[in-house]
Parts: C-alpha cells; structure tokens; sequence
C-alpha cells in the first residue's frame, strides 16, 4: 500500500447536498490541520486525507437528500472509520452492505500497532459490526436506512498514543481539547443546517453531549438525543446491544421511519 500523496484532497464542485456536505467537511479537515497535538498524543490520523476516495463514495452515494435523523460518532476507531472512511465502518460491512469502495492510502506517519490496510484490514471493529449489523438486520437495503437517515462523527481524527494506545478527544490536554472541540462542534452545526436535520442521536454520553452544546451554541433548535455505544468496553453492551438499540429507537419513532 502507497503513502498517501501529500496535502488535503481537492475540493469537489457541483451544488448537489453531497458535493456541499463534503466541501464542508474539508474545510473542518483544513482547520484541523492548524492544530497542534502533544503528548500523550503521538500520531494522528486523518481519513479525510488518506481514505477520502471510499470517504467521498459513501457521502455521494448516500447523501442523496435531506436527512431526518443524524446518528453522531465520536471520532474514527482503528479499525473502522480510520481503515475504511466511513463512520463506525467495520470492513466487512462497509464493503459487503454499503457498497463502499475506493483506493486507501498509507497515511504518512502510522503506528506499528496502528497500520493501515483500508477494505482488506483483517480486524473486526466490534462497535462497528454491531452498529452496522444491527441496521442491517433492521432494514430491507441500506437504500431503507439513508432514505431518512444518515451517520457522522463529531471529529474526523484518529488519536494514537506512543504506544499505540487509541486516545479520544477527552484525552488531549485541556487547551487543545478545546480548540478540536470548538472547530468540531462548528462543523457539526453547519452539518445539521445542511442536511435538515430534526433529530440527533448522539451514539455515546459524549457524542450526545457535543451536539447538545454545538446545536445551542450554532443557535439550532434541534432535538438531540442519546443511544448507548455498541462499545465491547461496555458491560451492558455486551449483554444484548440489538436489544437495547432497537428499544430505544422504537421509542424515539427511528424503526417507524426505517419500515415506512
């Protein structure tokens, strides 16, 4: 697998939603680069870079239109978003159900423990195979899921520790948390906008708590709501997460939409 040519990708042109929606996420790419990240983090990764051809395929192929629901990640897994570009992106599914497809690139700088092997990475991403799989059991097609609905994450970037420990955003020392925070938190306010969007679930305590903040601050009168993360670190997750996801969409009015 090459090194991923240097610098952001290019903008895309057209008017279309998903043209638009890609530009934005570029520009919050952009001012991520600004940012600085010390120790403990060692090595960030940016799939918006090296894994933008499978990235752009799944926002064209699915952001056909307005989006009721908006399902909010946290930021890329190693071996999901970070492989395959898509949000929550277990391989298998991303390439089996979803469709997706594209060349993925070696970012510059990767961990040893932490390589890129885009649509052929051997790992499973547990969070992933559950969120997809869930979805895939619950829908006809993925055409029936992003009919209303559609997947994000708060922040593009992969945090990866001198060990090769994965760090999220709430790892990073307290001045540059926040200057990620803020930029992310204005990408997701200008997401929503564009899509439409009139419910937000925050897969996650911190996801829902980022769109919750970003929404008001952005002045958006959006309902924000939370799902427990498919995470295997989480006990009551892998006791029956199906279970516990589709109770709690049913109560929202989600399955509703995904069978009408």
């Amino acid at each position: 697998m090459e090194v991923a040519p240097p610098g952001p990708p290019g903008f895309p042109e057209g008017e279309g939603l998903a043209a638009r929606f890609l530009r934005l996420e570029l520009e919050q790419s952009l001012r991520l680069r600004e940012l600085s990240f010390p120790e403990p983090i060692s090595y960030v990764y940016n799939p918006l870079e090296y894994a933008w051809e499978p990235h752009r395929d799944y926002v064209t192929r699915y952001v056909t239109g307005p989006k009721e629901v908006l399902f909010l990640g946290m930021n890329p897994g190693p071996f999901g978003m970070a492989q395959t570009g898509v949000p929550f992106g277990e391989v298998q599914l991303v390439r089996d159900w979803l469709g997706v497809r594209g060349q993925v690139w070696r970012p510059a700088r990767e961990h040893p423990k932490r390589p890129i092997r885009g649509l052929e990475c051997p790992q499973t991403e547990v969070s992933g195979a559950r969120f997809w799989g869930f979805f895939r059991g619950a829908c006809a097609g993925p055409e029936a899921f992003f009919r209303r609905c559609f997947v994000h994450n708060h922040c593009p970037l992969l945090f990866v520790s001198q060990t090769g420990r994965n760090l999220t955003p709430a790892d990073l020392p307290a001045a540059q948390r926040e200057s990620l925070l803020r930029v992310c938190d204005e990408a997701l306010g200008q997401a929503v906008g564009l899509l439409g969007v009139a419910l937000v679930i925050g897969v996650g305590r911190f996801a829902e708590q980022r769109a919750r903040k970003a929404l008001a601050a952005a002045d958006l009168p959006i309902r924000v709501e939370g799902l427990m993360h498919p995470s295997p670190r989480n006990p009551k997750a892998n006791k029956g997460w199906d279970d516990i996801a589709r109770a709690r969409l049913e109560e929202l009015g989600v399955m509703a939409l995904l069978r009408d």
